[in-house]
């Protein structure tokens, strides 16, 4: 179900829809920035289907020892600089300096199967998409707090559930801004780039949401007189939320000039939805839509989901046989299953070659955005199509003021359930105290690590600075 900016505002604050203005809708329309001098860091996380094949993350000039090592799943690390990549990942080839190779994570806390839903970004088992299952906020959420914006965390997806053809306008997504609330997502190119770039493209239709604002400001202030107890909290929330989505607006509208400067350009075929463009041209599209939401500041942190089981791949130039992603994970179905695996991850390193070129191109204090930049491919739920959970390769690109001290290598880790091994909880932890949040653990414990008695909470000590 596709519903505008407009609609949401409408529904939610007169009460006549079951959406709340949680910190959940809050977000999707805007929240305040606190004042950060320090140039922010920015963060995108790219969630893949079908899972993350080991074989095909390994390097095609390792030595002897180094293959046996990779086979049998133990530890060690090589420079990236004295190897050849995968054929798939050559168009990342002139950034390894930047890149990592990151075996051995397991994401069993977040579980296998189909899918993981919120789970891979939280750290938890989520099952079906159910509020209940929803622990906590997501580490995309956490990580945008860290960093505020206009916008603060922003979700674009071109996940297709089951029993669709394809989805547009703003739709149900998979991060989670707190326990038991779903974030909303952008389902198409057009509806990123008509809401985050509204105040330029479209000031009639954002004035008229100021003035909406402010008459649905006024009307539950007026509501507030003559209650009390949990009514009148409710109401205070509620007008606290829409003052917060007015300083949003404030704070956009202060960006116009740099979001001009850096506004995308949207092809006419990704109008109403876009029906007739191509999976690489609605890939390209967001990626146009990604950088020029983090150029302009509209926000720090994305998470985008490039593909589920249910995404349509018929359009992709490799696809002879017209299949799906879920037909070439389950591999016997079809010839050269392999094959395909690799055209999907090329099409998606295509993007990401994209991203890091582009910000390497705005300059941004002695550097450039890039520096300031980390990227993190990965699989929402492990090693293939069903798992098993207990690996997630990974590939992450992170620019030259990372907090991370893992560029330009190949690193497997010890493998799940053995000393030293190490989470998605972990990483997840790793991650939050490099840029500010010093949570001693963040996510769930994992069962087999428990029953062996080995100790898993904590950061990746040796991923910091």
């Amino acid at each position: 179900m596709y519903l505008s900016r407009r609609e949401l505002l409408k529904k939610t604050a007169l009460g006549t829809a079951s959406l709340a203005l949680s910190p959940s809708f809050s977000h999707l329309l805007g929240a305040p920035v606190n004042g950060r001098s320090q140039t922010p860091h920015r963060f995108v996380f790219i969630r893949k289907s079908n899972g993350n094949l080991p074989t095909q993350f390994g390097l095609p000039s390792f030595s002897q020892q180094e293959l046996k090592k990779h086979e049998e799943k133990e530890a060690f690390e090589v420079d990236l600089d004295r190897h050849e990549l995968p054929d798939w990942l050559k168009g990342l080839d002139s950034y390894k300096e930047s890149m990592t190779i990151l075996h051995g994570i397991s994401m069993s806390v977040s579980g296998g199967g189909h899918y993981s839903y919120s789970g891979c970004m939280g750290a938890y088992k989520a099952g079906r998409d159910i509020l209940s299952n929803i622990k906590w906020a997501t580490v995309d959420f956490e990580l945008a707090r860290l960093f505020p914006s206009p916008f603060g965390h922003v979700e674009m997806s071109l996940a297709v559930p089951h029993g669709r053809d394809h989805r547009t306008g703003i739709v149900s997504g998979y991060s989670a801004p707190a326990a038991k609330q779903r974030n909303y997502c952008y389902a198409d190119p057009m509806t990123a780039y008509q809401e985050l770039f509204k105040s330029v493209i479209n000031t009639d239709e954002a004035g008229s949401d100021n003035a909406l604002l402010d008459y649905l400001h006024d009307k539950e202030q007026r509501r507030l007189k003559g209650l009390d107890g949990d009514e009148r909290l409710k109401i205070s929330d509620q007008i606290d939320s829409l003052q917060s989505i007015r300083d949003r607006n404030s704070q956009v509208g202060s960006l116009s000039e740099k979001i001009r400067q850096y506004l995308p350009k949207i092809k006419p075929i990704h109008a109403d939805g876009g029906a007739d463009a191509t999976l690489p041209q609605k890939q390209a599209a967001f990626t146009d839509v990604i950088v020029g939401a983090l150029a302009s500041g509209l926000t720090n942190v994305v998470t985008y989901t490039i593909d589920d089981l249910g995404t349509d791949i018929t359009s992709l130039p490799e696809n002879e046989q017209k299949t799906s992603i879920h037909q070439i994970g389950h591999g016997g179905q079809i010839s050269g299953a392999a094959r395909m695996r690799d055209a999907i991850k090329t099409h998606h390193m295509k993007q990401v070659a994209t991203l890091v070129s582009r910000l390497k191109a705005i300059p941004e204090g002695k550097g450039t955005m890039f520096d300031n930049t980390t990227i993190i491919y990965m699989p929402e739920t492990g090693a293939g199509h069903h798992g098993p959970d207990t690996e997630a390769p990974m590939v992450l690109l992170t620019g030259s003021n990372s907090k991370l001290d893992l560029a330009g290598r190949y690193v497997r880790l010890p493998f799940h359930g053995t000393e030293g091994h190490k989470t998605l909880s972990n990483w997840y932890t790793t991650l939050l105290n490099a840029y500010g949040n010093p949570i001693q653990h963040y996510g769930d414990l994992d069962l087999t690590m428990q029953r062996n008695r080995l100790e898993q909470r904590g950061a990746i000590n040796r991923f910091l600075t």
